[in-house]
């Protein structure tokens, strides 16, 4: 049984019940907070960056002041008018409904973020950020996968007991408003972690696949 299930059950739900309480009172956005990580792996060459699932255009104000040009793209068309308002007053960054498969270009960044398993074709997915990637471009991603393994349990119980921790720490004043319901889609990952980390591999050989806190993992590879 899964840790995040077994709270459910455990003392008649009260241990979920408190672990609930206690994050509503400090939330925080878990992709959000990886936008860090990303601005820590930059690559060296920093022309255009590509962002695949922009949704609210965040990661896209984020990259705006270290690219000549940053894209964003999205499915989802409200997704899009909240990413365009947000980015407004940055001329060097633009939101576009293409899907990957239809982009043509050297980028010397490609993002995702809680993305890949809303798709159904992950390798093929991987297959065009490497076409899109110029020589030295680096792809960052940060994904979701459900505990499967025990060293799987073992990050998904360290993500449960310091979450509320972070939380505190990037909010230490409690939230008169609770978690609020994800102002995008939402999809339940159903990849393992170690079958992403193949399919991973087996197109991106040499890539870093880590779990993270945060209920949360991340990859990063580089274009030769």
């Amino acid at each position: 049984m899964e840790l995040r299930q077994w709270t459910k059950t455990f003392a008649g739900g009260a241990l979920a019940t408190a672990m609930r309480d206690l994050n509503a009172r400090h939330p925080w956005s878990h992709n959000d907070h990886f936008h860090s990580w990303i601005l820590a792996n930059l690559p060296e060459r920093r022309r255009t960056a590509l962002d695949v699932g922009s949704g609210r255009g965040e990661l896209l104000a984020t990259l705006s002041p270290h690219f000549c040009e940053v894209l964003g793209t999205d499915v989802d068309e409200s997704m899009r008018q909240v990413a365009t308002l947000r980015c407004t007053g940055l001329p060097n960054v633009s939101v576009t409904g293409d899907a990957p498969t239809d982009l043509i270009g050297d980028f010397d960044l490609v993002t995702m973020i809680a993305v890949l398993h809303h798709l159904d074709d992950v390798a093929g997915a991987l297959k065009d950020v490497r076409r899109l990637l110029a020589p030295g471009g680096q792809f960052l991603a940060v994904g979701l996968a459900p505990p499967r393994s025990l060293r799987d349990h073992a990050w998904d119980g360290a993500s449960i007991v310091s979450n509320p921790v972070i939380g505190f720490v990037k909010h230490p004043w409690p939230s008169k408003l609770g978690l609020q319901p994800p102002p995008f889609p939402v999809r339940e990952p159903t990849m393992p972690f170690d079958e992403v980390r193949e399919v991973v591999h087996a197109t991106m050989p040499g890539a870093n696949v880590r779990h993270r806190l945060g209920f949360r993992h991340t990859i990063s590879w580089a274009k030769d």
